[in-house]
This record gives structure tokens, C-alpha cells and sequence, in this order.
């Protein structure tokens, strides 16, 4: 499926002393810096006043609703001009209902255990010498990603609790929306006497403002890409600063010959309409070819009934091939495969995963066991739908993304992981030997 990618990023030249003026590099760079200065600010702050910022700031976006849902208006209708599918104005659509849930991440993040300060792990040398490992903000944190707005609430207050400043790069699609719910963020954070560089918003217009952003080593500790395959594959692809990889959600859910196809067909359609359009939905469904035709037929049913367009290799279904096993749909899509048992749909899996989400119903514990154990990917979720991958219901207030790579972070990340660990050691005149 085409998406805007966000205007991915050209590669630029590393820069040199006797390179020509770039007004959106001064931008993007000046905005690092005045984020890196707040920042400092920030990683001194005590939990009570970050939390009552949160709280605050949940407050002023319900209250500035009307103001919000105008600008909304604004790019909905941009957007439906210019021809914006379905699925994709659905990401970007804000509804009274929606801010109130965007302002209820706000208060969860608020009551969530502060990281900060945290010992990890300490020990005291046979000389008496004391060490502390303890978590300490990343610093200056960039987000960049399409369409949905919430994304730049939830960003901005997962960074804040963490003690980082945040430079978001929303998308063009997004662009009043986003202007306005900064501007409330903002604004409290200057009732608060707090840096208002804590949440600054970049130009979305060009691509180059996502060039500068990533390339700005010494400036931002880390970007995080959130959106499209194309997107976060020309972001890691060409950033100079840290990037983590949030994956696109090929997700699976395999129906093993003894489940209860009842509570599977419940799962499936969950994962699946829920809201097709976010990377945690089902995108393929692998029947066990033990279950037989009958159950088959009704999980195909189930599907049709719900709206759903099933792509696969029966009599009756779209073609499918290769693009559909491998696809994201991010619409009311579905691929669907029958395999030879456990072995063959963890095979399939294998193949086509993009490491986000796989899920299995089976009523057997060995089966669970051996998907759980042979399945390499960020969540795995046995009788229980794909749409469980999502920060707030792992309890984390919100996410500011999930992340489908080993390093780092893996899975939703929430405040912990926009966090790094400084070593302190406590000595009395110890001098190495």
C-alpha cells in the first residue's frame, strides 16, 4: 500500500565548513539546541513537578478542544481533496472522544513510576569502593512520523516524564492539527515556568527538514521513526544520529487444528477490524489445515461478513501471491493461508514477518509453548488478539512507538525506554592499583 513516507529523506553529503547557507538546517539545528539547553533543565526536574505538568496539560487539551478540532477539520478536508484513502483519514481524524483519550494517556503517564534515578544494579568492591548504575534521560529526542496526531501528545509525554526534550516532525497531512495541540503544550509549559522548548514542532512542508533532523549528530541523542515501511527504511538508512526502528505490523494469527474456532474467529476479527489501519491489526490469518473445510469456510465467512476483502488461494478469494503474504494492508484487507500444522505456519511466519506482532489459538500447551519459543518477534501473543500490542494496554500511559529491533528497546516503549544508565561510583581517595 502507498503511503506518503513522509517525504523520506535524501541523502545528503557530510557537512563541511565551506558549506552554502540552508535556512531549514539553521532551523532544525537552532531548534536542537534551544532542545538541548531545555533538556538540561528537564533532567533536574522532580517527579512532582513533571506530574503536575502532565496533569495540566491533559487538562488545557480538553479544554481547547474546540480550537483543536477546527484545525483538525482543516486537514481532513486537505486531505480529502487531494484524495487521501479511508484507512489514512482515519489516522488522522480527531474526535471530541479521541482528545479525551489522548488527555487520559496524559494522566496515565502521570501516575506511572518515574524512571529517573532509578539503580538498575550496584555492588560494592571487596576495596570498599561503591558502585550505582541509575537511569538518566537520553536528552534530545526526535519523533518523526505520519498522519496521526496523537502521536505528538503521546511523544511530547512520554519524553517530558523521562526528563528529554522533544523535537517532533509531524506529517504535512497533519500539519494544523498538530500546530494546535503543540501550542497548548506549550502554553502550559510557560504557566509552569518550565522551558516551552521542551516541545517544539518542525517544519513539515519539505522533506529536508527530516534530513537535517536526523543528520544532526552532537545535537539530537536519538530519532525515532514512526509510520510506513518506506518511511523508517530511509530514516535508518540515512540518519547520523541513533535511530531506533519501529516496524510496519505484518501481523500474524495462526488458528491451530484444536482451537476453539469460536473464541479464534473472536480474535481474528478483533485483530482485524478493530481498526484496520494501525500496526498492530491482523494481516494474515494461517488455518491448520486439521481444522477442515467446514471451519474454513467459516472463518471465511466470519471475515466477508465483517466487510473484509480475504486474499488467499482458495476458490472463491482474491489471487493472492507473494505481495499479499508480505503485505501491511493497513485497510479491510486480509491474506489468508491454509498450512500443514505448527511447523509449516511457523515456517510462513518466519518468512514474512516484520518482527512486530504473532499470535496463535490453540487449546494445547505444548503448540502454545512451541510458538512462544520458535516465533521471533517483538510480541507474541498466544489466544489473545494482535490489537494487545499497544503501550497504554501493557500499561505504559501511552508509547511513543513500537519497536521491532533487538537492541535497545524492543516491543512498546514507554518511559524506560527513552532512558539511558550513567555509571556513578563513590570512593574514599581510591586510586588504582
Amino acid at each position: 500500500m502507498t503511503t506518503s513516507h513522509l517525504d523520506a529523506p535524501e541523502t545528503t553529503g557530510h557537512p563541511g565548513a565551506d558549506r552554502p547557507a540552508d535556512p531549514m538546517r539553521d532551523a532544525v539545528h537552532d531548534a536542537a539546541r534551544r532542545a538541548r539547553t531545555a533538556s538540561r533543565e528537564l533532567a533536574l526536574l522532580t517527579t512532582e513537578r513533571k506530574n503536575a505538568l502532565l496533569l495540566a496539560a491533559a487538562d488545557a487539551l480538553v479544554a481547547s478542544r474546540a480550537e483543536i478540532l477546527d484545525a483538525n477539520a482543516r486537514d481532513i478536508a486537505d486531505q480529502t481533496e487531494e484524495g487521501t484513502g479511508e484507512a489514512m483519514l482515519d489516522r488522522l481524524r480527531l474526535t471530541a472522544e479521541r482528545i479525551e483519550g489522548i488527555a487520559g494517556g496524559l494522566r496515565q503517564v502521570a501516575g506511572l513510576a518515574d524512571p529517573i534515578g532509578t539503580v538498575t544494579r550496584g555492588s560494592t568492591r571487596p576495596n570498599g569502593l561503591q558502585l550505582r548504575q541509575v537511569r538518566v534521560p537520553l536528552g534530545v529526542v526526535g519523533m518523526i512520523y505520519e498522519g496521526r496526531p496523537n502521536v505528538t501528545v503521546d511523544a511530547f509525554g512520554l519524553a517530558f516524564k523521562s526528563g528529554n526534550a522533544a523535537l517532533l516532525r509531524g506529517s504535512r497531512s497533519a500539519r494544523y492539527s498538530n500546530e494546535a495541540l503543540v501550542g497548548v503544550l506549550r502554553g502550559v509549559l510557560a504557566q509552569h515556568e518550565l522551558p516551552v522548548d521542551a516541545a517544539q514542532l518542525l517544519p513539515s512542508e519539505g522533506r529536508s527538514s527530516v534530513t537535517h533532523l536526523i543528520q544532526a549528530r552532537g545535537l539530537v541523542d536519538v530519532v525515532i521513526p514512526r509510520g510506513g515501511a518506506g518511511l523508517i527504511q530511509a530514516v535508518v538508512e540515512n540518519a547520523k544520529v541513533p535511530a531506533i526502528e519501529t516496524g510496519t505490523g505484518n501481523c500474524h494469527l495462526y488458528i491451530h487444528g484444536d482451537a476453539d474456532i469460536d473464541e479464534a474467529i473472536s480474535l481474528l476479527l478483533n485483530g482485524k477490524t478493530r481498526r484496520c489501519s494501525v500496526c498492530n491489526a491482523t494481516e494474515t490469518v494461517l488455518l491448520d489445515e486439521a481444522l477442515g473445510d467446514a471451519a474454513v469456510d467459516r472463518v471465511v465467512g466470519a471475515l466477508q461478513s465483517a466487510g473484509v476483502t480475504v486474499h488467499g488461494d482458495r476458490e472463491g478469494l482474491v489471487p493472492a501471491d507473494d505481495v499479499d503474504w508480505g503485505e501491511e494492508y493497513l485497510s479491510m484487507d486480509i491474506a489468508l493461508k491454509v498450512v500443514d500444522g505448527v511447523d509449516a505456519a511457523i515456517d510462513h511466519i518466519a518468512r514474512w514477518s516484520s518482527g512486530h506482532t504473532e499470535a496463535v489459538a490453540t487449546r494445547s500447551i505444548e503448540v502454545a509453548d512451541a510458538f512462544c519459543a520458535r516465533v521471533d518477534a517483538a510480541a507474541v501473543m498466544v489466544n489473545a488478539s494482535t490489537a494487545w500490542t499497544d503501550g497504554e494496554m501493557f500499561g505504559f500511559g501511552a508509547e511513543i512507538g513500537i519497536s521491532t529491533q533487538k537492541l535497545h528497546a524492543r516491543g512498546p516503549m514507554g518511559l524506560e525506554e527513552l532512558t539511558s544508565t550513567k555509571w556513578i561510583a563513590h570512593g574514599k581517595g581510591h586510586v588504582r592499583p
